[in-house]
């Protein structure tokens, strides 16, 4: 049966299912302009319908401008092209519970909105007095500084330091080794179109971030998702997902992860390692949580030496959302491809922006406010796992560092209907399946501790658990 029949069956006709399907099909671009959709036959068949129920829907779709009759011929998708959807790639997803609605809920919100399922510090959190400083700084810097292009690698100053921060995690990523790009998203997004084709598979955890997701979703990836333990990915899973899928990428957060708060241990890493270069699998470490560790965890890229482990980063979670830099320490061979990438799809890159963070990461603030923010995190860490247990909600790990809480809900919950009713609160939550590929984590919901210092929060949390509907 095709992909959306049993979905859409619930919610209109059969004539309506068959339709969906076809607009599903245009709105992927599985069927492009020109392109024959099945025969009647092939179709009823597939769908599990009778051959007129596929006419009448055919007929209607031709109506209606989405589909083309050439008699004697078939049936042929219309054209010009629609525009991308990612909504519409499947599968379909309850909106409560959809990664592109939890961030646009999170991103629109007022002031009057609590956002516990976002994946931000509050903007009180922030170094205010030193992003004014450096601003000021920066307004007196030369017009090339403030007007002109930036270099295709990046800010070779800025370049300079990353070298020398990542050697502190025991990475070796000499400077000409290092992109600068203009987001953490922007990095994944410029190595996805480097390094894989539509339709190639890709390995993520489950549960991970979801705009991994929504990124390789919108690359036409097979996205394949592996368990993901307290030490790391579920090497046995991993193992047969390799066998099984031949996949070329794998995207993860090594260290704080993202959102279980989990660390990679030493011994996974070697075994993952040792499995992507028996599979030539190339993997992306997402680096962006590292400031907020206490002691330093393991790094793929530094067991690696960055030969099949690309590492990547910005400033927005330490920093400032609003200042977009990020940046790639990759292979040496690829350097040159990557950079003519960039330059493809972004020209210059944010120079701005790079100089802002480069001013602000030679200056001493970012160390103590780096400090400051930990020891607030961990204190928050504290009083939002026990206010959350007293409740009811259990955390998979016991006080991680960072800001994120992965937490189970008691048995027979499920987070996306406590999402909705929290919803009507103004209280943003992230329900575990907006995380999870296989849809196995309904039960669980990620938290930011530096957003959960209302007291609202807990009772709405409450009372929404309380519901019988």
């Amino acid at each position: 049966m095709d992909e959306l029949t049993a979905e859409s069956q619930g919610n209109g006709t059969l004539v309506e299912s068959v339709m969906a399907t076809i607009r599903h099909r245009i709105a992927a671009r599985i069927l492009t302009p020109g392109a024959r959709l099945p025969s009647i036959r092939a179709f009823a068949k597939t769908m599990q319908v009778s051959k007129s129920t596929v006419v009448d829907a055919y007929e209607r779709l031709a109506a209606e401008g989405d589909i083309r009759s050439r008699p004697g011929s078939g049936y042929y998708a219309a054209g010009p092209i629609a525009p991308l959807s990612l909504a519409e790639i499947g599968p379909r997803l309850d909106r409560a519970v959809d990664p592109l609605w939890v961030s646009r809920q999170s991103l629109e919100a007022g002031e009057d909105v609590l956002k516990p399922g976002c994946g931000w510090l509050p903007a009180s959190w922030m170094p205010e007095a030193g992003l004014r400083r450096a601003l000021r700084t920066l307004a007196r810097a030369d017009n090339v500084s403030l007007t002109d292009y930036g270099t295709p690698l990046g800010l070779p100053a800025l370049r300079h330091l990353l070298s020398r921060r990542m050697a502190g995690h025991g990475i070796e990523a000499s400077p000409d080794q290092i992109v600068l790009t203009e987001s953490g998203t922007q990095a994944i997004d410029l190595l996805c179109r480097f390094l894989i084709e539509p339709g190639d598979p890709v390995l993520v955890d489950d549960p991970c971030y979801f705009n991994f997701h929504a990124l390789l979703r919108a690359h036409r990836a097979k996205v394949v998702s592996v368990p993901y333990t307290p030490s790391g990915p579920d090497i046995a899973e991993f193992a047969q997902a390799l066998a099984e899928h031949r996949p070329r990428l794998y995207i993860t957060n090594s260290a704080l992860h993202n959102p279980t708060g989990a660390i990679l241990s030493p011994v996974t890493a070697h075994r993952l390692l040792k499995l992507a270069e028996q599979s030539d699998l190339t993997i992306i470490e997402d680096d962006i949580f590292a400031d907020f560790e206490h002691t330093p965890a393991a790094r793929l890229a530094a067991f690696d030496g960055l030969n099949r482990v690309i590492h990547i980063g910005s400033f927005s979670k330490t920093l400032s959302a609003s200042i977009r830099c990020g940046f790639i320490a990759a292979p040496r061979r690829w350097v040159e491809g990557l950079t003519d990438l960039k330059i493809a799809t972004t020209f210059g890159g944010g120079r701005l922006a790079a100089e802002l963070v480069l001013t602000l990461l030679r200056d001493g603030l970012y160390r103590k406010h780096m400090d400051l923010l930990r020891a607030r995190l961990s204190r928050a860490m504290v009083d939002t796992s026990a206010r959350l247990r007293a409740i009811g909600i259990t955390p998979w790990i016991d006080q991680p560092a960072g800001m994120f809480l992965w937490c189970s809900l008691p048995e027979g919950m499920d987070a996306a209907d406590i999402a909705r009713r929290a919803l009507s609160a103004n209280i943003v939550l992230a329900p575990g399946n907006a995380f999870s590929l296989s849809r196995s984590a309904s039960r669980f919901m990620r938290f930011n501790v530096a957003q959960t210092g209302d007291e609202r929060i807990f009772r709405v949390l409450e009372e929404a658990m309380a519901r019988r509907d």
